[in-house]
C-alpha cells in the first residue's frame, strides 16, 4: 500500500485543510485506538501532548473523541515537549503516545506523531496498518466500554524532574549566564524551569506563546534572535529550541551559531573517552558534513549514515545497538536518556562539558573544520513532480560529475513540507555555488 497520510514524521499539513482537519484527527484517533485494542482488552491508555499552536485545541479534542470511541482511556498532558511524550508514555505505562505538533513549521501547520508503548516512534509498518484502518470501517466500542479522558496536571513537572536527573547531581550551573529561546513553543515553561533549578542565570526569549507566534522569528530555525541576545547580555551560551523542543541550535559567547554536527562531534569524542560510546560509532544522516566524518575517522570512530529524518536515525541506532545519533538540523538522540531527539537534555550535556573542561562554548563548538556546504530549498506547487523532469535529472547528473572525487550532491524532497532540498558540499566554494545554483534553476523551472 502507498502511504498517503503518514510522512517521515507522522501526519502533517496545514491546519483545517486535509489531512489536518478535525474529521481526520477523529478518524486517526479511532483507527489508532482500534489498532492498539486488537487484543480485546479493556483499560488501554494513551497520553496526548501538544505544542502551543491554536489548532492544537481542535486536534486534541478530535483525537480524544476518536480514541475514547474505540475504548481507549486518554490522559491529556497539555503543552509539553515531544521527548516528554516519549518519556511519559513509558513512565505512565501507556499503550500509545501522541504528540500534536508541526515541530519547526509555521503556526498555520500542525501534525500528529505516534509513539509506541516503549516510547519510540511507531514503525512504518504500524503507521501503514493504522492508515489502512482509517480508510475502512472503524468499529466503535460497546457503550459500556467507551473510554474516559483525564487531564494530567503534573505531566510537565514529571518531565522537568526527569530531565534534571540526566545532569550530574554534584554539578550546578551557578555563574553561567544562558540565553534560552523556546520558540514560543512546547518547552516555554519546562526548559526555563530545569535550567533555573540547576542554578543558571537566565535570559529568556520565545516564552510568550499566543497560539500564533510559534517559531516566528525565534527558535532553532531563527537563531539570530538568540545570537543577538547572547551578545547584548554577554551570556556564556545560547540554547535555541524548536517548536516542540526535540532539537536545538547552540550559540557561543561570540554570537556564532553551531549546528548539530559540531555538538555530535563533541559528544561522540567525550563519550568515546569515557568508554560509553556504544559500537564506536555515531549515527547521522546523509546531510551531515563531510568534516564530521573525517573528525570521527581521525578518532578511530565510525559515522553510520541514514536517510534524512530522526526516525531513521533512531531505527539504525536500535538495530546496531548504538546510543548516540542525530541530525545536522539539531536533533540529538541519546538513547541512554531519551527515545527521540531532546533539545533540552542535549543542551544539558553541552553545559556539563563546559563545566567539566572549563572551556568556553566557542572552543567546544569548534570540533572540526566543516567542508563548505550549501543548502537551498525550492518550493513546488501541489501536483507537480519536479524531480522527474528531464532538465532536473540532467542538471543533477552534470553537478555530480563536476564534483566527483571532490564533493557530493544530495537532492531530496522534504518529508514535511512541499520543498525540494538542494544540498552540495565541496572544497571549491565557487564550484559549489555554481553547481547548486544550476540545479536550483532547473528545479524552479520544473516546479
Amino acid at each position: 500500500m502507498t502511504r498517503k497520510l503518514f510522512g517521515t514524521d507522522g501526519v502533517r499539513g496545514r491546519a483545517n485543510s486535509d489531512p489536518m482537519t478535525a474529521e481526520m484527527a477523529l478518524r486517526l484517533g479511532a483507527a489508532a485506538g482500534r489498532y492498539f485494542r486488537r487484543d480485546g482488552r479493556n483499560g488501554h491508555r494513551v497520553v496526548i501532548g501538544k505544542d502551543t499552536r491554536l489548532s492544537g485545541y481542535m486536534l486534541e479534542n478530535a483525537l480524544t473523541a476518536g480514541l475514547t470511541s474505540t475504548g481507549m482511556n486518554v490522559l491529556l498532558l497539555g503543552p509539553v515537549p515531544t521527548p516528554a511524550v516519549g518519556y511519559l508514555t513509558r513512565s505512565m505505562r501507556a499503550d500509545l503516545g501522541i504528540m500534536i505538533s508541526a515541530s519547526h513549521n509555521p503556526a498555520d501547520d500542525n501534525g500528529i506523531k505516534f509513539f509506541g508503548p516503549d516510547g519510540f516512534k511507531l514503525s512504518d509498518e504500524a503507521e501503514t496498518e493504522i492508515e489502512i484502518i482509517v480508510a475502512g470501517q472503524i468499529r466503535p466500542a460497546d457503550p459500556a466500554n467507551i473510554g474516559r479522558a483525564k487531564r494530567i496536571d503534573d505531566g510537565r513537572g514529571r518531565y522537568v524532574e526527569y530531565a534534571k536527573t540526566t545532569f550530574s547531581a554534584t554539578k550546578r550551573l551557578d555563574g553561567l549566564k544562558v540565553v534560552v529561546d523556546c520558540a514560543h513553543g512546547a518547552a516555554y515553561r519546562a526548559a526555563p524551569d530545569v535550567l533555573y533549578e540547576l542554578g543558571a542565570e537566565l535570559v529568556l526569549i520565545g516564552v510568550e506563546p499566543n497560539g500564533r507566534n510559534i517559531n516566528d522569528g525565534v527558535g532553532s530555525t531563527h537563531p539570530e534572535a538568540c545570537a543577538q541576545a547572547v551578545l547584548d547580555h554577554r551570556a556564556d551560551l545560547g540554547i535555541c529550541l524548536d517548536g516542540d523542543a526535540d532539537r536545538l541550535m547552540l550559540v557561543d559567547e561570540k554570537g556564532r551559531v553551531a549546528d548539530g554536527d559540531q555538538l555530535m562531534a563533541l559528544l561522540a569524542g567525550r563519550w568515546a573517552d569515557q568508554d560509553r560510546l556504544r559500537g564506536g560509532a555515531l549515527v547521522a544522516t546523509v546531510m551531515s558534513n563531510l568534516g564530521l566524518e573525517r573528525f570521527l575517522q581521525a578518532r578511530g570512530l565510525r559515522l553510520e549514515r541514514t536517510a534524512v529524518g530522526d526516525r531513521y536515525v533512531v531505527e539504525r541506532m536500535r538495530e546496531g545497538g548504538f546510543n548516540l545519533g542525530g541530525e545536522q538540523s539539531g536533533h540529538i538522540v541519546m538513547t541512554d536518556y531519551a527515545t527521540t531527539g531532546d533539545g533540552l537534555i542535549a543542551g544539558l550535556q553541552f553545559l556539563a562539558a563546559m563545566l567539566d573542561t572549563g572551556r568556553s562554548a566557542s572552543d567546544l563548538l569548534t570540533q572540526f573544520e566543516p567542508v563548505p556546504q550549501m543548502l537551498k530549498n525550492v518550493r513546488f506547487a501541489a501536483g507537480t513532480t519536479p524531480l522527474s523532469a528531464d532538465g532536473v535529472k540532467t542538471a543533477i547528473a552534470e553537478g555530480e560529475a563536476r564534483l566527483s572525487g571532490t564533493g557530493r550532491v544530495l537532492i531530496r524532497k522534504s518529508g514535511t513540507e512541499p520543498l525540494i532540498r538542494v544540498m552540495a558540499e565541496a572544497e571549491d566554494e565557487a564550484l559549489l555555488r555554481d553547481v547548486v545554483e544550476t540545479i536550483v534553476a532547473a528545479v524552479q523551472k520544473g516546479a
